[in-house]
């Protein structure tokens, strides 16, 4: 009897390490496995190894870090992606990405399904289930962390039984990494109070007292060069990581709301996107018009909700991102950012597009703003706001009188 076969995305971490052998055992799948890079810096030689002596009769490996760039971190930098104003998205954007090629895998393969080692309680299974079901809705989706109700414990017990190996000493914390952040759950730091200790971060450093600058250069939208050199995004990113992170710039430390409606601390590590989305909004106040930014911002946020929410692949996300890059054929200039001890601010700003002018703002000699027009001016605008005032202080007085308002 031939087994049917299963298309499994696999970090080679413990959730997904022990799929493979629930996918052999219970649901009697032959197990081909994908791992996606998008960055994450690991050594895919041994996790191909791994794959392979937990019995996985094939593995593939995918470069997608130029893609994920391209593709996903610059619709969310034009898009200010930050959800709930704090992170800024990397693993969620990466996820349709990861489906998308296990996805691509399973159509050549001829699979029976595809799976995924997300649990109940996060975010991740939405937006793997959700872009899998669009690209095809037929296909079966096995998630047996989650189907199992499957806890740490549970698994690390199972692995120990099978003999799978695994690093318990890398386990905990629950970790996810690309280019564009590095996410950090679970363990001691599950206590909303406690101070995530220093050994739980890889990007930010905390041991420089030294003022650095850093100047971002941006061409429609897109960063293109930083401190004088055009870089491709994935080596301005990287680049940008490493001269941030060494100021101590980077982390995001908040109480998220999940899609599953769980609250949780979240804690990420972020310099480059930080940075860079930092800058970029500053530049979109300089070149767009009140009324854009304020649109914008509502577009920005629902953006941002969108892709944490799994819901790369609707049809809005897509509305969305041509609206935000009309936008953007204007945001193009150089920001200065300067960092100390942790603290980032935006020092500096200039472009061929600014709205900002000089002898219209000045208080100096020389100013083109003719004041006189003003006087008429806030007499009108605040004419409501003066009316309703007026007209309940007349009502309060016809009241104290005795007089019967008409």
């Amino acid at each position: 009897m031939v087994n049917d076969k299963a298309v499994l995305a696999y970090s080679g971490g413990l959730d997904t390490s022990v799929c493979i052998r629930y996918l052999q055992k219970l649901y009697h799948f032959d197990v081909i496995t994908v791992t996606v890079d998008c960055g994450q810096n690991d050594d895919f030689k041994e996790i191909e190894k791994k794959a392979k002596a937990i019995g996985a009769i094939k593995h593939i490996y995918i470069d997608a870090k130029e893609e994920f760039a391209l593709n996903y971190v610059i619709p969310s930098i034009k898009a200010n992606g930050l959800y709930q104003s704090k992170y800024p998205l990397a693993t969620a954007l990466a996820r349709p990405l990861i489906a998308t090629k296990v996805m691509d895998v399973a159509n050549i393969e001829q699979a029976a399904a595809v799976a995924h080692g997300c649990t109940g309680k996060g975010n991740d299974q939405i937006r793997f289930d959700i872009t899998m079901r669009c690209l095809n809705p037929k296909l079966k989706i096995v998630a047996p962390i989650r189907d199992m109700n499957l806890t740490r414990d549970t698994e690390i017990k199972f692995a120990e039984e099978q003999n799978i190996p695994i690093n318990t000493v890398a386990s905990k914390y629950s970790v996810d990494l690309n280019i564009w952040g590095r996410s950090i759950e679970g363990g001691d730091i599950e206590d909303a109070y406690l101070e995530p200790p220093e050994e739980a971060f890889q990007l930010v450093k905390f041991n420089d007292d030294n003022t650095g600058y850093i100047e971002l250069e941006f061409k429609d939208g897109s960063p293109i060069a930083v401190d004088g050199q055009n870089m491709n995004i994935n080596n301005l990113i990287e680049y940008v990581n490493k001269k941030v992170g060494a100021f101590g710039v980077g982390i995001v430390d908040h109480i998220e709301d999940r899609v599953v409606g769980i609250k949780s601390r979240e804690i990420y590590e972020a310099p480059a996107a930080i940075a860079i989305i930092e800058a970029h909004k500053d530049l979109e106040k300089m070149v767009l018009t009140k009324h854009e930014l304020r649109f914008k911002q509502l577009v920005d946020e629902q953006w941002s909700w969108m892709i944490y929410s799994g819901l790369w692949q609707d049809p809005l996300r897509i509305d969305l991102d041509r609206f935000i890059d009309e936008t953007q054929t204007k945001v193009s200039g150089q920001v200065k950012l300067k960092m100390r001890r942790g603290a980032l601010s935006v020092i500096g700003r200039e472009s061929a597009y600014s709205l900002y002018k000089n002898d219209l703002a000045t208080f100096s000699t020389g100013s083109t703003f003719d004041q006189g027009l003003a006087k008429g001016f806030v007499e009108l605008w605040g004419l409501q706001s003066v009316t309703a005032n007026a007209v309940v202080t007349e009502v309060k007085l016809d009241q104290n009188g005795g007089k019967k308002s008409r």
